[in-house]
């Protein structure tokens, strides 16, 4: 079997930081780049972060322990999983026990990786790691950091389900990480459009 990888790498000819491009979750790196197909270079923006993690956690009554807050991105209220960023120091697991703990006040003994996505690969460099939580119980009240306003809803898996299905719940990593525990849809999946609006 051929490395078909290794003929579609492109040559990394230099890369340039902007310390200064006031981007608080990521670093912004230009790499000048040779197209193997025509030699030709070409600027990349690549985005650099830590880790992300999500997480399903599932209490001890089998409901999902999901998250509303508002997201600057698009504007509005989410519905997703908890999730956050791997601290340094930190492994996957560890960030997932300590977001899950400061977003939510819930806690877990029995904790199962769901494995890795790549969030955006044209340009981000990092992983997002999927974690689920089962068992999970209410140990402590929320710690929400001072540019956090989180509210908590439980929701067992047909509230779920119905929340994908209508569009509500629309968050690609939450419903990568929600996919690996649900049966979230069936085949081809089909939503009516105007919740999209």
């Amino acid at each position: 079997m051929t490395d078909k990888g290794s003929e579609l790498d492109w040559e990394l000819l230099d890369t340039v930081y902007e310390p200064d491009a006031g981007l608080i979750l990521f670093e912004k790196r230009i790499d000048h780049m040779r197209n193997p197909r025509n030699q030709q270079v070409f600027e990349r923006l690549v985005l650099e972060s830590v880790d992300w993690v999500n997480m399903v956690a599932i209490d001890q009554q089998g409901c999902c322990v999901m998250i509303r807050q508002y997201r600057f991105g698009v504007g509005y209220t989410t519905l997703e999983t908890p999730g956050g960023m791997v601290d340094p120091g930190e492994d996957s697991k560890q960030a997932a026990m300590r977001e899950l703990l400061e977003e939510t006040g819930y806690a877990s003994d029995k904790w199962t990786y769901l494995g890795a996505v790549e969030p955006n690969p044209a340009f981000h460099n990092h992983l997002c790691h999927h974690w689920l939580a089962q068992q999970a119980y209410l140990a402590q009240p929320q710690r929400l950091g001072e540019g956090e306003m989180i509210e908590v809803e439980l929701m067992d898996e047909i509230q779920v389900r119905a929340a994908v299905s209508s569009g509500e719940l629309k968050h690609a990593l939450a419903l990568s990480a929600l996919s690996r525990v649900y049966q979230l849809w069936p085949l081809p999946f089909q939503h009516d459009d105007r919740a999209l609006s």
